[in-house]
């Protein structure tokens, strides 16, 4: 049983300059994060963006993965391919307007009862559901 709160924590520091990339952590995972090439800077390592189409994405895959097992649903792999894009929003703000989720699950034991998992884990995920950006997935079920 999950008790409630949960708490999360994670730290980053940085030195001064746009090229220059940092380091980040979270739950003793340590990762390279840099300004992307698109703002100027050196792309040297995941980008905010980069992390925030990820955390999205693999919202989606852990929630479906949870799902599909309390539901007895067996499957050899599911595999995500996103394409985030960031625009302006109508205030003329750069802001993550829409996420593209390319989604395939092979070898499921039920397509149907895959396909109904599928979209309670895009409905519910925690992630998924803090956030403005528009959700646009295309679904192929094997």
């Amino acid at each position: 049983m999950i008790s409630y709160p949960l708490s999360f924590s994670g730290n980053a520091t940085s030195l001064e300059g746009i090229k220059t990339s940092w380091s980040c952590s979270a739950s003793e995972h340590q990762i390279n994060c840099a300004v992307p090439k698109e703002f100027d800077g050196s792309g040297d390592g995941l980008s905010p963006e980069d992390i925030y189409l990820l955390a999205l994405q693999n919202c989606l895959i852990g929630t479906f993965k949870v799902y599909a097992h309390y539901s007895k649903l067996n499957f050899s792999k599911i595999e995500v391919k996103s394409e985030l894009i960031v625009d302006l929003d109508e205030n003329k703000k750069p802001c993550m307007k829409k996420i593209f989720f390319h989604i395939d699950i092979l070898e499921a034991s039920d397509s149907k009862k895959a396909q109904i998992i599928l979209k309670k884990a895009l409905d519910n995920g925690f992630i998924l559901q803090s956030v403005k950006t528009e959700i646009i997935p295309v679904i192929t079920i094997s």
